[in-house]
């Protein structure tokens, strides 16, 4: 990466404005945490500035208030467990600016550890307001990106403050674009990228970009739907993207030309309805009911996958194989996600609801690298320059 990190920059004694993504999953009827993974992704960055003796003021988002106050969507909890993995207080304001803020933040010594109320609290965090980016840059001396899972939105925290102060990564952002630059640059070979989820529309230019550099394409979950339907399948009443079937039709197609082998599934799990009484049935992908949609793939298609992922030594996933929160129609990701885990190759997963199963299933340390970022490591690995990486000094 081709970017300051914190290493390249002087933070003794100084106040540095830290961009966490902590948006991480809460369980609404306790207040509890069930995830801490980002909080502790982050880490490295925070005992790096502890240690040089800086006063740290983070920033985060928090689910999606809209601009308002959502007292269910304060970080409170958040500050709590951050405290509690430090061994040291972790103080809190009821805004990011203002009068009060900016009192808490002159008492820093350095040290301290203070985390700001939701950035999305306010409209402009997500409107780029060049105002509320020069509002919260006043708070501090330099500025540090450690949040990948947000880097690809040009919000003020991520862009905008840029322009007012010095701005370098942190060890989490240097360590994922290095990571998912990799794939992209010098992967191993035979590199094969399993993708799922259910739309095709989200991933096509990461799909158009990866198979420039993989030897196979797995491709489940429901975004098989719309590449079968590609192929003429009847796939029953499966959620198919009517405008991305012939996008799908045109990635084939570019494959076959360009001789990367793409795999969809040989049968699938179908089923009435996708919900927990529903009853789960095993078809070949050419014998789908027509009232019937498909749920997960099926036991022929996890072996025909596992079989190329075995000789794989770059493997990329992202997006699980079926409605995995479902227990009978999560047996094909598990399967995988074991598989994958076990194999004797550089394995990168992607983030969203992938990062969740693998850590659901206690496979995080198991795997080489799990990103934060869902959309942000899609975005990249499609070729596109994400704008609170852009932000960022150059090195030299």
């Amino acid at each position: 990466m081709n970017k300051m990190t914190v290493r390249d920059i002087d933070v003794a004694g100084k106040k540095v404005l830290v961009r966490v993504d902590f948006n991480v999953p809460v369980d609404l009827k306790t207040g509890e945490i069930t995830d801490d993974s980002r909080i502790r992704a982050s880490l490295p960055t925070i005992k790096y500035l502890l240690e040089r003796k800086a006063s740290i003021i983070l920033m985060s988002h928090f689910g999606r208030p809209k601009g308002k106050v959502v007292n269910d969507m304060r970080l409170a909890p958040v500050a709590k467990r951050l405290s509690q993995i430090l061994k040291q207080p972790v103080k809190t304001t009821d805004d990011c600016i203002g009068p009060e803020v900016e009192k808490a933040v002159k008492a820093l010594k350095p040290g301290d550890v203070l985390l700001l109320e939701n950035l999305r609290f306010h409209a402009e965090e997500e409107a780029g307001d060049a105002g509320f980016a020069k509002a919260l840059a006043s708070l501090g001396d330099i500025y540090v990106n450690d949040a990948f899972g947000t880097s690809h939105r040009a919000h003020a925290s991520i862009s905008g403050i840029a322009r007012y102060l010095p701005a370098v990564a942190g060890f989490l952002l240097e360590k994922e674009i290095n990571t998912l630059g990799s794939l992209i640059e010098k992967p191993a070979h035979p590199f094969t990228a399993l993708f799922g989820g259910a739309k095709v529309s989200d991933k096509v230019a990461v799909l158009k970009n990866i198979m420039k550099k993989v030897d196979c394409l797995l491709i489940g979950g429901g975004m098989a739907a719309t590449f079968l339907k590609a192929q003429s399948y009847n796939v029953g009443t499966s959620l198919v993207e009517t405008e991305s079937v012939e996008t799908a039709a045109g990635l084939l197609k570019e494959a076959k030309k360009s001789g990367v082998r793409i795999l969809l599934p040989v049968d699938a799990v179908v089923a009435d309805e996708l919900n927990s009484e529903s009853k789960a049935e095993v078809v070949a992908i050419d014998k789908i009911p027509p009232m019937k949609m498909i749920a997960d793939i099926g036991p022929k298609t996890v072996a025909l996958f596992s079989q190329e992922l075995k000789r794989s030594k770059t493997v990329f996933w992202n997006g699980p194989m079926g409605v995995h929160e479902i227990p009978q129609f999560a047996k094909g990701t598990h399967a995988l996600a074991k598989l994958i885990a076990g194999l004797k190759a550089t394995t990168v997963v992607g983030g969203g609801s992938t990062a969740e199963v693998i850590d659901s299933m206690g496979l995080t340390d198991k795997v080489t690298f799990v990103s934060t970022g869902g959309g942000a490591s899609l975005e990249f690995l499609g070729g596109d320059e994400l704008p609170g990486v852009t932000a960022l000094r150059d090195k030299k």
